[in-house]
């Protein structure tokens, strides 16, 4: 898997977008979920197997995220 910068880099304004949807375009929202997200997938990109698309990876833990 690329490095965590590259992903990061790759995926942020998507996340944040897809973060901004699911909180009612709440903006200042929607940037702390992102962060977390991120810090999320940082502390669990050992566990990731490629079985999906990083992005689909993050995607489910930002939603797991949001709704937490």
């Amino acid at each position: 898997m690329k490095d965590f910068e590259t992903i990061y880099e790759a995926y942020g304004k998507d996340i944040y977008c897809f973060l901004l949807k699911l909180t009612n375009y709440q903006s200042d929202l929607a940037e702390e979920l992102t962060q977390e997200t991120f810090y999320q997938a940082y502390l669990s990109i050992a566990r990731f197997k490629n079985e999906s698309s990083p992005y689909t990876w993050i995607c489910s833990i930002a939603k797991n995220v949001c709704f937490k």
